[in-house]
């Protein structure tokens, strides 16, 4: 397969006309009795939790990447209710998809920034969607997003975190889609502010280059901060 990306194979941001086309991408998945084990510079990680693949658990974190930029403030090409610290050479760009076929919307919120890991010399990006109201539960609000991002999925796992100063919900699954080389790892938080919920989401070509970038992730969550 071509190492390319394309947003939303498996993750309904392109239509199925062009599913051809985008099996270059990176996307998302239906919750089974199992944690998803991360990868951590100690090895898979242990998630505590029920048998229905929703539980609640703790997670050992790899350790962050050092910091190389910010999105989210001022001057910041993404317009966002919260910033975060960035890893070096990773590109934030705001959205311009055409949101006409509502492919851009996930559940509550709806896609407005990607931050590109090509630079950086890895394929995915880390993608920020925003949405609903303040006050919103941010566990509702990530599951109705994994549903509608990631139809096809596996070892679905749910926990209560800290990012950065915010109480935030964080998943980890696994994309079975049937137009993938192979089901693949992801992953991603959300959290309430009083302009409404952030999801960040870490896709990746593939489980090698999700867990090469989950340093990256790691920063962002650690430094959420209000914009």
């Amino acid at each position: 397969m071509v190492r390319g990306l394309l947003r939303g194979v498996g993750s309904g941001l392109v239509p199925a006309a062009l599913v051809t086309v985008a099996l270059t991408g990176c996307s998302s998945e239906e919750a089974s009795d199992r944690p998803l084990p991360q990868a951590s510079a100690k090895g898979a990680s242990k998630v505590d939790g029920k048998a229905d693949g929703k539980a609640d658990g703790k997670r050992d974190a790899p350790v962050a990447a050092a910091k190389g930029g910010t999105v989210g403030g001022p001057g910041s090409p993404c317009a966002l209710p919260v910033s975060f610290d960035l890893a070096a050479d990773w590109k934030p760009k705001a959205d311009t998809m055409d949101k006409q076929f509502g492919l851009t919307k996930q559940g509550p919120v709806t896609l407005v920034c990607e931050i590109d890991a090509k630079p950086a010399g890895n394929i995915g990006f880390l993608r920020v969607w925003t949405g609903g109201r303040a006050g919103d539960d941010p566990r509702k609000a990530l599951e109705a997003f994994v549903a509608g991002e990631a139809k096809s999925r596996d070892k679905v796992a749910y926990a209560q975190i800290k990012a950065g100063e915010y109480a935030a919900t964080e998943v980890t699954y696994l994309n079975t889609n049937e137009f993938l080389d192979a089901p693949k790892k992801e992953r991603a938080l959300a959290l309430t502010t009083p302009k409404g919920v952030v999801v960040v989401h870490l896709g990746g070509l593939d489980t090698a280059e999700h867990e090469a970038m989950l340093p990256a992730y790691e920063l962002a969550k650690k430094s959420v901060r209000r914009a």
